[in-house]
């Protein structure tokens, strides 16, 4: 059973229905080994698979957990365009499927993979729409059916294979994943590079495992099997010669997603500029390098997983956002290509080249450390109020636990008031994203209704609660405007009878009248602004507030 890449010229990828059929063949012909069925659907309509390869044919996903067996996971095609995981899968389980030796060395270990992730895309193929690849002929898209990017989709879930694949990942609750993808940027001599989710944001245990046990092997085995391997190329300047940074992989991405669910994630970025041949074979090395350690290390990591999940119970203080260290570089070893400028033959500029008849090898600062930025203070639990139901369901997909409100109470609880917000002018990824968002926090008496949802933080999945309800946080809920709503004012006024009241309400309200002079000081252009004037009384006065207006609904027991 040879794979349609195995068929062809090694420059061919697998098509959608071929990969499927392929997949249901195997089953077919070792149900003892291989699980495979549809467990979903795309925006377009595509069935979703998902694929199961145990060595004892235990395929029950409760019986694995009660066992306490060791689940790793392989995602592929979220971007078609960068098949080399699509077509590697299929030839690892068929070398499962017919190698009795290979199959043995699972152990109690199971392989838990999508063959196709983006299967919109997968079916919308081309040869142009990456003109910085060298290969296959012709090759998925990015976009999915709706035109999005499903790994900026984590958070958001805006389509059904994001949910999906939150849904997934709650129920099995792998403990590694690798999500397989190829690079754009400099040119170097590395056919892998690698982003792995960010270990100062994975705490005490399993984070220094991570990096000073998991990645050393990672790196040591690549390059003894012929494959050398570098972190993933991301300047801190123009070229590498500056220092690469790690990628700081916030939940949006799939590595930053699992990293929620204490899950250690991998993006095997394979070099772009290689051909498909050598982009293959070290994606299929670098899938059986990571399988083969979490095999033999599987009862330390989820060990480690299960400490991690224990810590955030008793956590106060939680990091929402991080910043680099830029103070504190470490070194790698690089093999690259001397960075060339020289003017351009389209404008007047000089433009950056490669010269790969000048390779070099060198220590370069590697900046992979980060520091916590915002941090907020852990609170007993969150009420989430009914009415905003698209958070509650995206909460549920990922397995917190809540329970709802039997009857309307009384309670004093901090929230949020929103301040200065910075939000792209244009859409990403659908939506109009907050960048920057400040916020005040205030304490207040509130009655919260029969049926209101009532989030425990001794819980464990705290970490996709905290991180995603905490407005500040990297992909909070509010940064992806699922609280737009609450920054609109719902009720206008009429200027010229606007105007008395203005007066009246500087000379009634005890501190108005400070207020606005401290903004006329700060503020000479506006006082020929009638509406920025009236506005402003409008926003600061008691009298006709608006309670809700830029009040984060989210409320924290303290």
């Amino acid at each position: 059973m040879l794979t349609p890449y195995e068929q062809g010229n090694q420059n061919q990828t697998t098509l959608w229905a071929d990969c499927i059929a392929f997949y249901e063949t195997l089953a077919r012909r070792f149900p003892s080994v291989l699980k495979f069925e549809q467990a979903g659907v795309s925006d377009g309509g595509i069935p979703l698979h998902v694929g199961i390869v145990s060595a004892d044919g235990v395929f029950d996903r409760e019986a694995i957990k009660r066992a306490g067996r060791t689940v790793f996971f392989n995602n592929n095609g979220i971007h078609p365009g960068e098949p080399e995981g699509i077509d590697a899968c299929m030839a690892i389980v068929r070398d499962l499927c017919f190698d009795p030796a290979r199959l043995a060395a699972l152990g109690d270990t199971v392989l838990l993979f999508v063959p196709v992730y983006n299967v919109d895309g997968c079916l919308n193929r081309a040869s142009t729409s990456r003109p910085n690849q060298d290969g296959p002929e012709l090759f998925g898209f990015r976009g999915n059916s709706r035109h999005l990017d499903l790994n900026r989709d984590f958070v958001k879930c805006d389509t059904l294979n994001a949910r999906f694949f939150n849904q997934l990942i709650t129920a099995w609750d792998p403990d590694v994943m690798v999500d397989t993808h190829t690079s754009n940027g400099a040119d170097y001599t590395y056919t892998m590079t690698l982003i792995h989710t960010q270990a100062d944001k994975l705490g005490s245990g399993l984070g220094p495992f991570l990096r000073s046990t998991m990645l050393p092997h990672i790196f040591k085995e690549m390059a003894a099997r012929g494959w050398p391997t570098c972190p993933y190329v991301n300047p801190i300047q123009e070229t590498p010669d500056d220092g690469i940074v790690e990628f700081l992989e916030v939940p949006r991405f799939s590595t930053g997603f699992t990293a929620l669910h204490n899950i250690i994630g991998f993006m095997p970025e394979t070099h772009m500029l290689k051909p498909y041949r050598d982009r293959y074979e070290s994606m299929r090395t670098l899938l059986d390098v990571t399988r083969e350690f979490t095999i033999a290390h599987g009862a330390q990591i989820r060990a480690l997983r299960a400490q991690a999940k224990a810590e955030q119970r008793r956590q106060k203080q939680w990091a929402v956002t991080w910043k680099l260290d830029e103070a504190n570089p470490t070194t790698f070893r690089f093999k690259g290509y001397a960075a060339c400028r020289h003017p351009s033959v389209l404008g007047n500029y000089t433009r950056l080249s490669y010269d790969r008849s000048q390779p070099y090898e060198k220590d370069i600062p590697y900046y992979s450390n980060f520091m916590a930025d915002t941090v907020v203070t852990v609170p007993k639990a969150y009420v989430v109020p009914q009415a905003w139901r698209e958070v509650v369901e995206r909460l549920q997909w990922n397995g917190v636990a809540m329970t709802r409100i039997e009857a309307p109470t009384t309670v004093t609880a901090q929230y949020y008031q929103i301040g200065e917000l910075s939000t792209r002018a244009t859409a990403y990824e659908g939506h109009m994203f907050h960048d920057d968002v400040q916020v005040e926090k205030r304490s207040g008496t509130f009655t919260l209704a029969a049926g209101d949802w009532y989030i425990p933080l001794d819980q464990d999945n705290a970490r996709y609660a905290i991180e995603t309800l905490e407005p500040q946080g990297h992909d909070s809920f509010f940064r992806w405007g699922f609280f737009n709503s609450v920054l609109e004012r719902k009720e206008a006024i009429s200027d010229y009878v606007f105007e008395d009241l203005a007066v009246e309400l500087l000379r009634s309200e005890p501190g108005l009248q400070e207020q606005f002079d401290a903004w006329k000081d700060a503020n000479p252009d506006q006082l020929s602004n009638q509406d920025a004037v009236l506005h402003f009384i409008l926003h600061h006065c008691a009298r006709h507030a608006e309670p809700e207006w830029r009040r984060y609904p989210v409320l924290a027991i303290a």
